[in-house]
């Protein structure tokens, strides 16, 4: 049975209220705001479940909390305290409730999704440091890597595009050319012409990797870690910057399997491992040396 609460059951609150923070954690990076709870009115389920609300305009109540007892879940009391509150909201001449929810608390999101309640706006969160790196810049290096054990034809051929003789290191089944950041697409595409597959494989502002893959002058495959990184981009072109396993493997003799788990995509370089980390797993599937 529902009932609204009154100074009597302060206690009864609060208990409900620590419960839910223990429970649903906040960001650790805020405030405990445990005791600057005051809500304009609470509805109590017995002793097992606590809606609060507080008016924040004309329109709308915030439902500052809703929580129920583990053991008194999937009884329904979850639905009935915000049917209360729906009503108590409706009677004051509102016609909507807001309330948060964490990301990582999927049941929750669900059952609020299945009573009504949509994403109006997200709350996101950086660390500093994360945006003073992108802000600031951080390094842009990289190499080609030639499929071969020729390191001196590499050299000569790596020399005639570059006007300059390059640094150049035999691997196992790979030739390392160092060259400048924006030389290396052009570098690996050009010695694909003569040795056959070649792969320019780097990291860009310190935040994001990409590789591209030549095979006999041919671009076959591009991949970049984070696609949308300097801005947005169609949906058909962030698909084309994910990896393609097959085509790695065909060329490289790279495991598939691995290809797809190390080369990933995302929205954001916090999503992934460090830049500098994921460029030396993915040079580790392609089998090149990168120190």
């Amino acid at each position: 049975m529902i009932r609204t609460a009154t100074d009597a059951d302060n206690d009864l609150v609060r208990e409900l209220w620590h419960a839910f923070n223990v429970e649903i954690a906040d960001a650790p990076w805020r405030d405990d705001d445990e005791e600057d709870f005051a809500p304009e009115i609470s509805f109590l389920a017995d002793d097992a479940g606590l809606v609060s609300l507080s008016r924040e305009g004309t329109r709308h109540f915030f439902v500052v909390v809703l929580y129920v007892r583990p053991e008194a879940r999937g009884t329904g009391v979850a639905l009935d305290l915000m049917r209360a509150a729906a009503e108590h909201a409706r009677a004051q001449g509102a016609d909507v409730l807001e309330l948060d929810v964490m990301e990582d608390n999927p049941r929750a999101r669900r059952f609020y999704e299945r009573i009504g309640f949509s994403t109006v706006h997200r709350r996101v969160a950086a660390p500093v440091s994360a945006l003073l790196d992108v802000a600031e810049g951080g390094p842009t290096h990289g190499a080609v890597h030639v499929q071969t054990d020729d390191a001196e034809a590499v050299q000569r051929n790596a020399a005639k595009v570059l006007h300059a003789e390059p640094e150049v290191t035999l691997g196992s089944g790979w030739v390392r050319v160092e060259a400048a950041p924006d030389k290396l697409r052009n570098l690996a595409r050009e010695l694909s012409f003569t040795s056959g597959v070649s792969v320019a494989l780097s990291v860009e502002d310190g935040a994001i990797v990409r590789y591209v893959l030549f095979d006999r002058g041919s671009m076959v495959d591009e991949y970049a870690s984070v696609p949308e990184f300097h801005g947005e981009l169609p949906p058909g072109d962030v698909i084309a910057l994910g990896a393609n396993p097959t085509v790695v493997a065909r060329l490289t003799n790279a495991d598939p399997a691995r290809v797809r788990a190390v080369a990933r995509t995302a929205a954001s370089p916090a999503e992934l491992p460090p830049a500098e980390d994921l460029y030396r797993q993915i040079a580790d599937v392609f089998g090149v040396e990168v120190d």
